[in-house]
């Protein structure tokens, strides 16, 4: 095969991988990404013929010449090494020694409840009810958005988080100030259901192999998205009509007027409310622990982060100038 029939097959195989290990979408596309770019910033030369000399310009054209964060370069980095140990399955014992970006650490922007209540009330609609649970429940954006009707658990005032980051499953709380608005919302998701099923329509795409284990269950309620797109999409490999969820920038989009309209002295953004949930549970005296289980953080040392902008004015401690 030459180098040019294997490069151009060098993405396909990469997706199939990423799949076959249940990579996100995000994350696959962004993985897709660092790759394409470490190929052309080499010539459209195969990953094969490069070395530890042409990662490390890489990397190195990331920090200087594009000035790219610690996190970015570390993304990069981290697709690179998924290139070759998963996909090429290359023997390259120099990996270890590329020099890895040291990420700073960052305190996380934090809002006030009064803040985060100004915030609310400049939203509208679906948008609202998306940032509601990210504050009130302290989900991540997209695992608001892929929500479906049978994770939310009203007899247990829960809601059960499906594929989490780390493709992992947790349980949070749902906030009683959310349920009637989230309850009216099941029900125009039924309705507008069962208008799609009489239109010929009605399928949500379903993880994994789910589809042929279970062929009905595309068309049940309970699988349906409880953020639904606003049109119908064309699947373009099994050409279904599919109702895809609520895009994210939808909500983005929203939360960045309503910080604008606010008026707020700082930079919120959507995982700007989750930050502010682990914050306030801790001011409220619930357990570091407890707080843990509910963000799905694998350690607690990550938590422990929160533990360092609680509003305590200076971490608690009086100034000598107070003093004088």
């Amino acid at each position: 095969m030459t180098d040019g029939a294997e490069r151009d097959r060098l993405i396909p195989a990469a997706r199939r991988v990423m799949r076959t290990r249940h990579f996100s979408r995000l994350t696959e596309e962004a993985y897709v990404r660092w790759i394409v770019r470490y190929v052309r910033f080499h010539g459209r030369r195969h990953p094969r013929t490069l070395g530890e000399r042409e990662m490390r310009e890489f990397l190195s054209h990331l920090a200087i010449d594009q000035n790219v964060a610690a996190s970015t370069q570390s993304q990069a980095l981290a697709a690179l090494l998924f290139l070759y140990v998963e996909v090429l399955r290359d023997p390259v014992p120099w990996i270890a020694d590329v020099i890895r970006a040291r990420r700073p650490q960052r305190l996380p922007v934090v809002m006030t409840r009064e803040e985060v209540r100004l915030v609310l009330g400049k939203m509208r609609g679906s948008p609202r009810l998306v940032a509601a649970l990210l504050y009130g429940s302290g989900l991540r954006l997209m695992e608001a958005l892929r929500l479906r009707v049978k994770d939310v658990d009203f007899g247990m005032n829960q809601l059960v988080v499906r594929g989490g980051k780390g493709d992992r499953d947790r349980v949070t709380m749902l906030p009683a100030a959310v349920r009637p608005e989230l309850e009216r919302q099941l029900v125009r998701v039924r309705w507008q259901h069962e208008r799609d099923l009489a239109a010929g329509a009605g399928r949500a795409l379903l993880p994994h192999g789910l589809a042929k284990k279970y062929p009905n269950a595309a068309t049940e309620l309970g699988w349906q998205w409880v953020f639904p797109a606003r049109r119908i999409a064309i699947d373009p490999t099994t050409k279904g009509r599919y109702r895809h969820h609520l895009h994210e920038t939808v909500v983005q989009r929203e939360m960045h007027l309503a910080v604008k309209a606010g008026r707020l002295g700082k930079r919120a953004t959507c995982h700007t409310f989750r930050h502010s949930f682990a914050t306030h549970l801790l001011e409220d005296g619930h357990d570091i622990r407890t707080v843990q289980e509910l963000l799905g953080h694998r350690s607690v040392a990550t938590t422990m982060i929160y533990t360092h902008v609680l509003n305590r004015g200076g971490l608690g401690v009086r100034s000598p100038m107070d003093r004088l």
